[in-house]
């Protein structure tokens, strides 16, 4: 077992609120820079540059697992990570089965999909900003049936959360875990273990927040059995950079 210093929630600038700094190499060289083992890119939306960012991490000494932002039909934000890059193909399918609308890159900015070296493949016109057409429950449980873990982001927010769009977190919802970015944490059931992570927009937040977990190795699998403070694996501790 060991530690592993983990940011499982950055954007890059594919996600329209995002910083167009927010290129593959760019994501790579700060996760580095701050010392972080392991990585999970987490667009909203949209999971079109989570290839490019394994590709500029190869032998850079961080790992990268590929993850989501849904947006649900509530508007609450969760986080999707898996360890099967299939399965990222197939969660993207679902959503945009069920996102509708043209994205303004005036009004919302522009979506990048790079390649590795930072150039521009094409620009993603979707809404990616848009709320789905899935419910909260439904996106769970298609990140479940994928084989991925279900996180419900920034719980402690006044927005896009799901204490602030349902007033509570449902007991049968079936999450992972929960994010927080404060210090305090809000009541939560006490099945459902906290991380904490920097929801990067900008190259400076990576690693600003992050989770020390003990684990095997770098996985979502490990991450999984840590949640559930099983088999030895578990989150040591929340941090925040001062």
């Amino acid at each position: 077992m060991k530690e592993i210093r983990a940011d499982l929630h950055i954007h890059t600038c594919l996600s329209p609120c995002a910083e167009k700094e927010m290129t593959p190499a760019a994501v790579v060289r700060e996760a580095c820079r701050k010392g972080l083992h392991l990585i999970a890119i987490c667009d909203h939306n949209s999971v079109e540059n989570v290839a490019a960012v394994k590709c500029a991490a190869e032998n850079a000494g961080v790992a990268v697992i590929g993850g989501i932002e849904i947006n649900t039909r509530e508007e609450v934000h969760v986080l999707g990570i898996f360890d099967d890059d299939s399965a990222l193909g197939k969660v993207q399918e679902v959503v945009y089965r069920n996102l509708n609308g043209e994205n303004d890159p005036g009004t919302f900015g522009e979506q990048l999909v790079m390649n590795e070296r930072g150039e521009v493949v094409r620009h993603n016109d979707r809404l990616l900003i848009g709320a789905t057409g899935l419910s909260l429950e439904e996106a769970v449980r298609t990140i479940h049936r994928l084989g991925g873990i279900a996180i419900a982001s920034h719980i402690d927010r006044p927005s896009y959360s799901v204490i602030s769009q349902l007033g509570f977190i449902p007991a049968d919802l079936g999450l992972d875990g929960v994010e927080v970015c404060s210090e305090e944490v809000p009541d939560i059931p006490e099945n459902l273990t906290v991380v904490r992570s920097s929801d990067a927009h900008r190259p400076e937040e990576i690693g600003s927040r992050y989770t020390r977990f003990l684990l095997e190795k770098p996985t979502v699998a490990e991450i999984g059995m840590a949640l559930r403070r099983t088999q030895g694996r578990r989150v040591m501790a929340v941090m925040e950079e001062k």
